[in-house]
């Protein structure tokens, strides 16, 4: 099972800084910030989310890896390996925003430590900091953004593929 540390002062500044959802920020934003964070510890083999269960937080991996299975409705016993994320990297992006069930499911893939920010958090946020809330919007828009470019990539060369 996972433990949940309050404490803002184990996130390295670092991380914050160079980590794009976080682009643009101020210092003081940054720190501001960490006061929402949730540290967790995750086991290898523990499940962090399950695909169609309701989530409502984006998760910064610390340390660790992550693995990202998918299954479809007609065959819900087969997960499939979709990517491994491992430190620097996020996931839960689009449950923040939608306020949907999951996607996909996440797994340690050996001991892992996240920190996570709700969507509640980002609700206050906007209600106290709309600069700051504007800017993170922002930033996972592009991220968002990115990673759908990617996927049009991957399956543009899956169907190329299977076309020749």
């Amino acid at each position: 099972m996972y433990h949940i540390l309050m404490s803002a002062y184990t996130i390295d500044d670092t991380f914050l800084y160079t980590h794009s959802l976080f682009g643009g920020l101020s210092t003081e934003e940054l720190q501001y910030l960490k006061e929402f964070f949730c540290e967790e510890t995750y086991q290898s083999g523990e499940c962090i989310l399950q695909q169609g269960e309701p989530n409502n937080r984006v998760f910064f991996i610390l340390s660790g890896e992550v693995q990202i299975l998918k299954h479809i409705e007609e065959d819900e016993s087969t997960d499939r390996l979709l990517i491994t994320l491992t430190a620097g990297d996020t996931f839960g992006e689009m449950e923040l925003i939608d306020i949907q069930p999951c996607a996909a499911s996440a797994m340690a893939s050996q001991t892992t430590v996240l920190v996570t920010f709700t969507n509640y958090d980002l609700y206050q946020l906007s209600k106290t900091h709309i600069g700051t809330y504007a800017m993170i919007i922002r930033n996972l828009a592009r991220e968002i953004s990115r990673r759908l470019r990617k996927t049009d990539d991957d399956l543009a060369h899956l169907l190329y593929r299977h076309d020749h």
